[in-house]
């Protein structure tokens, strides 16, 4: 399963680039915002640092508009995802830029039809909340094995790309299933590696060399 990083900090970005665990980075309006930053100044220098997709969001709501904002937007860099909205606008504009050869990210979806929908329209990925569902006692991690049998079904090149992960346990969770891609906040990546038994485990090793007076020198 492949890691996006859910966010424009590029500090985070960058030190989670260093150890191979980025492998492209989604951005939103509500992402770009809390930064303070310009939006196409900090999505170009994300581009120039990772290799991978990175989903820049259109804030037009009509199609023609979209279009528009998404031509722009992949002017930035190659690397660049044009993420829209799962309204029947944003799959007009899905269907028109990815026709043009652009990579798009079809994002707020909440149900298989929608995720079908986006895959016939030339989504290069689907975006699925798992925590907003989970949010409201509907089961988001059941919305991704969905979407996995009935893409699986037709053999749709769409990518399943979970969203709105909320911990490492969803992580785990949608690899089980099958997502190709998920993206998560930086904090979330890092609590992959959290166990209480690691943490057990190597303070009675430190302890066991105290003891011994064991140095590597």
């Amino acid at each position: 399963m492949k890691f996006f990083v859910d966010t424009a900090d590029v500090d985070a970005i960058a030190e989670l680039n260093d150890l191979g665990m980025v492998d492209g980075v989604t951005t939103n309006p509500s992402i770009i915002a809390k930064s303070g930053r310009n939006i196409l100044e900090v999505t170009k220098e994300i581009c120039d640092m990772v290799e991978g997709p990175v989903s820049a969001e259109v804030v037009a709501t009509d199609a023609d508009e979209m279009i528009s904002e998404g031509r722009k937007l992949v002017e930035i860099a190659d690397n660049i995802a044009v993420k829209v909205p799962l309204t029947w606008d944003g799959l007009k504009a899905c269907k028109v830029l990815s026709g043009e050869g652009n990579m798009v990210n079809v994002t707020l979806c909440f149900s298989a039809n929608q995720a079908l929908l986006a895959a016939k329209a030339g989504a290069t990925f689907i975006s699925p909340f798992i925590g907003r569902l989970d949010d409201i006692n509907l089961d988001g991690l059941e919305l991704i094995e969905d979407i996995r049998t009935v893409y699986d079904n037709y053999g749709f090149e769409t990518q399943i790309l979970a969203a709105s992960i909320r911990s490492a346990n969803h992580m785990s969770e949608c690899a089980k299933i099958g997502a190709d891609v998920a993206t998560a906040p930086p904090n979330v990546i890092k609590a992959m590696a959290n166990h209480v038994l690691t943490d057990k485990g190597l303070a009675a090793f430190l302890e066991d060399a105290k003891k011994a007076d064991i140095k590597i020198v």
